[in-house]
């Protein structure tokens, strides 16, 4: 069942979405809700996921967890391999931890478990976006044309700040890297300043709650519309309401299928179709 709006189908994929082992979802995902001081409105289960999601509408999902340790990035990417097996509509990206040792074995890994990119949370694990520590993974995932999701953006702390992710475009600007949040959570208007232009994509994830429709628009219009991607931030919020937010921005039906599908599609189906 597709996303209807107004009479107009459209197809979606929800580009931001995080998923754990059931022995670990309860626990993970009100850990996550203690460190946002919000309620979260699912578990991180990847059923959940798959039954919420398409009851909204949505038939592409990119799922990936977040390693807090280094020994944890192999289990993550093991257990993210498998929910990609067993779910034909998942698109998964690897944990990776500034940690690790040998990032050649580290991206080899990944690149073969099938995963489509890299996701990191520098708030959760510790360390700034633009630490010397994760230059050679950057040069490493820009090389193989990896993609790398950055949660970004925090007013509470500094380590994942707009102006730390620019940093790291100035010095690896061949990497493909997506700003979620719409480029910084709670930091908006710094993230349009310092990185528009860099071509990041971003994605509308724990942003359309917050923003009012004149500021939501203004950072489609600074990152461009063929940047950006929809995203709900699962378990954090509802599918459907995400969706009401977003079709709310009043944005074209040429638009919205950018948003909703084929920017997603381009970044990480190769082909803008899949």
């Amino acid at each position: 069942m597709p996303v209807v709006y107004k009479g107009v189908e459209y197809r979606a994929a929800d580009a931001h979405t995080h998923i754990y082992p059931e022995k670990v979802a309860e626990k993970a995902t009100a850990s996550v809700g203690r460190f946002y001081g919000l309620e979260m409105r699912h578990v991180g289960l990847p059923e959940i996921l798959k039954e919420t999601g398409e009851a909204a509408g949505i038939d592409r999902f990119l799922v990936c967890s977040v390693a807090t340790k280094p020994e944890q990035v192999e289990s993550i990417n093991s257990f993210i391999q498998k929910a990609v097996a067993d779910n034909q509509s998942f698109v998964g990206l690897g944990a990776w931890h500034q940690d690790l040792q040998d990032v050649e074995a580290g991206i080899d890994s990944i690149i073969r478990r099938g995963l489509r990119g890299v996701k990191l949370h520098p708030d959760f694990q510790g360390v700034e976006i633009d630490s010397p520590k994760l230059t050679p993974f950057y040069r490493a995932a820009a090389r193989e044309r990896l993609p790398v999701l950055f949660h970004t953006g925090d007013s509470r702390m500094d380590f994942s700040s707009p102006q730390r992710l620019l940093r790291v475009l100035w010095k690896t600007p061949e990497l493909i890297c997506t700003a979620a949040h719409l480029g910084g959570y709670t930091q908006w208007s710094q993230a349009r300043e310092c990185l528009k232009g860099t071509g990041v994509y971003v994605d509308t994830s724990s942003s359309l709650p917050f923003l009012s429709k004149e500021e939501a628009l203004l950072s489609i219009e600074a990152f461009g519309q063929d940047r950006v991607m929809f995203g709900t931030d699962f378990p954090m919020w509802t599918e459907k309401k995400e969706l009401e937010d977003f079709f709310a921005l009043g944005l074209s039906e040429e638009v919205n299928r950018r948003i909703l599908y084929d920017n997603f599609a381009s970044l990480y189906l190769g082909a803008g179709r899949g």
